[in-house]
C-alpha cells in the first residue's frame, strides 16, 4: 500500500526524513525530489562489471547544461531522505520524462532503512539542457509487512554524493 502525501507528512521527521523538505514539493502520494548541481560521467568506452570504472565530474552551472543522447549521466538528489519502517521508491518526473529524460531508468526500488542522497541514473533520446535544483523525479512510500532487517550495505548507505556502481566489490566477497 502506498502512503498518501498527509501520511508522507505526518511522518516526516520520525519514519521519514527528507532534508531540506519544502512544503510546495509534496503531491498527492509522492515527494518531488530536486537535482544537485553534480554529475557523474564514465571515461571508459567500455564498462567492466568487475571493475572500478574511471569517472569525471561535471557541474550542471545555473545557466545549464547540454546533455548528449545515448550517453549515461551519474546525478543526484538535492534532498537526503532516510526511511524506516517503509519502502521507498523512486519514479522520474512525468513532465520529465516527456521531454525525453529518464530518470532513475533501472533502480527505483529503495530498501527500508536507506540513509543518504538518491544517484539517478539519467539518459535521454534528445539533446536537451538541464538545471539544478529542478524537480527530477519523486520519491514515495509502501508500507512493509512483517518483521525486517533494515538496510546496511557498506556499498551505498550514507553515502555523500554522485555514487558510481560499486558492483565490482560483490565480486570481491567470492
Amino acid at each position: 500500500m502506498l502512503l498518501s502525501g498527509q501520511e508522507i507528512k505526518k511522518n516526516l521527521g520520525k519514519s521519514i526524513i527528507i532534508e531540506p523538505y519544502r512544503a510546495s514539493q509534496l503531491n498527492p502520494n509522492s515527494y518531488n525530489l530536486r537535482l544537485a548541481d553534480e554529475l557523474l560521467v564514465y571515461d571508459s568506452q567500455v564498462l567492466d562489471m568487475k571493475a572500478n570504472n574511471p569517472v569525471r565530474h561535471l557541474t550542471i552551472p545555473e545557466s545549464g547544461l547540454l546533455l548528449e543522447p545515448n550517453k549515461l549521466y551519474l546525478g543526484r538528489t538535492l534532498e537526503y531522505t532516510k526511511t524506516d519502517g517503509f519502502v521507498p521508491m523512486l519514479e522520474g518526473r512525468s513532465s520529465v520524462g516527456r521531454l525525453g529524460l529518464f530518470i532513475h531508468i533501472t533502480a527505483g526500488f529503495g530498501d527500508v532503512g536507506f540513509a543518504g542522497y538518491w544517484t539517478l541514473e539519467m539518459f535521454c533520446i534528445h539533446p536537451i539542457v538541464i538545471y539544478p535544483n529542478v524537480e527530477i523525479c519523486q520519491i514515495y512510500y509502501h508500507t512493509l509487512q512483517g518483521e525486517y532487517e533494515t538496510y546496511q550495505s557498506g556499498k551505498y548507505q550514507n553515502n555523500q554524493g554522485v555514487q558510481p556502481s560499486m558492483l565490482y566489490k560483490d565480486f570481491e566477497k567470492k
